[in-house]
């Protein structure tokens, strides 16, 4: 006689939340500033807001931003500011900096506005293998918004989590 194999995980009341079901669509770009400046190192204004006016802008239509300068140039914040007008009717969002913080901002966006009353007093675990980069610091802001509400948080797959939180 053989026994019925039962999904233990199945029929849990574990809630699996998978943050790049979250991951926002759309192409990050870097935006060198330093091609703009004179040897690459000085900003002179009446050229730099020339190459402004003149650039097209509509190319980061849908697209994520992160300006940059590659160079030792000091970049008065103005310069970033203008930029970031031009590009504002186009892009989804800019910041100055890497694309590292520039997903970090755009998750921190994302995990401030989901809605987590669905978790309130259950166990979750926030799943930790994707297809799409999801960086570190959304996990930390992800568990912190989860804490208050969620019975349990662990982190992983449901066969292999590793437990971090359990309310008292």
């Amino acid at each position: 006689m053989e026994e019925e194999i039962i999904n233990r995980v199945a029929n849990s009341k574990l809630i699996t939340f998978n943050l790049e079901d979250f991951y926002p669509e759309g192409k990050r770009v870097v935006f060198d500033i330093s091609k703009w400046l004179y040897e690459g190192i000085v900003l002179r204004e009446k050229e730099y807001r020339a190459f402004a006016n003149d650039h097209d802008w509509s190319q980061y239509t849908d697209c994520y931003v992160a300006l940059v300068c590659s160079t030792e140039a000091i970049i008065p914040s103005w310069a970033y500011m203008l930029l970031s007008l031009k590009l504002a009717p186009f892009a989804k969002k800019t910041i100055v900096g890497s694309l590292d913080e520039l997903e970090i901002v755009i998750f921190s966006e994302v995990i401030n506005t989901i809605q987590l009353d669905s978790f309130k007093d259950k166990p979750v675990i926030i799943k930790g293998c994707s297809n799409k980069t999801i960086p570190s610091t959304a996990f930390v802001l992800l568990s912190q918004r989860l804490q208050p509400i969620a019975k349990s948080i662990m982190y992983g797959e449901a066969c292999s989590s590793v437990p971090l939180y359990k309310k008292k």
